[in-house]
């Protein structure tokens, strides 16, 4: 569903650890993001793996797959692709209140790897623009999707984990 009503720019969120360990630099050395978001290269799974062109929701689940599983390595991915990685700050949401690291940490409190998809839902009502709350409530009910925020993670991290001043940003 994620191709079929986003953007199509597919993105996803990884901790910085594991970014390294598959040689996944910065995509620029001076990043003029407003919000900062940390975009590396992006990547497709390698024909060795099965993609094809690279962007089909096929292939572009494939790669995601691949980026979120801890046996993967860096020769696993060709670079340019068609799924973009974020480096998620250390902290998560208690350290930059980002949609990518909303998207680490809720993996994380899933108990699955520190990797979480990202896109942004095209508006229905104004296919030029992106869907906000209003529409983004009435889709997730029509799909049967549980709609969070990063306030609540953030909330939730501090009602359930024993943090650190480091944990805090302080």
């Amino acid at each position: 569903k994620i191709v079929r009503y986003s953007s199509g720019v597919i993105c996803i969120g990884m901790n910085g650890d594991r970014m390294d360990e598959l040689k996944l630099p910065s995509m620029v050395s001076n990043n003029e993001d407003p919000k900062g978001t940390a975009f590396s290269v992006s990547v497709d799974a390698t024909k060795e793996n099965g993609i094809t062109t690279g962007i089909s929701a096929t292939d572009r689940a494939r790669t995601v797959n691949l980026l979120a599983d801890p046996k993967s390595k860096d020769i696993d991915f060709a670079r340019p692709g068609h799924i973009f990685p974020l480096r998620a700050r250390e902290g998560g949401v208690l350290t930059r209140d980002g949609h990518t690291e909303a998207a680490v940490d809720l993996s994380v409190l899933a108990g699955r790897s520190p990797s979480g998809i990202l896109c942004e839902i095209v508006s229905e009502e104004n296919p030029v623009e992106m869907a906000r709350l209003p529409e983004l409530k009435r889709f997730c009910k029509k799909h049967g999707f549980v709609l969070t925020s990063i306030v609540d993670i953030a909330q939730y991290r501090r009602d359930t984990e024993e943090l650190s001043d480091d944990d805090l940003g302080q």
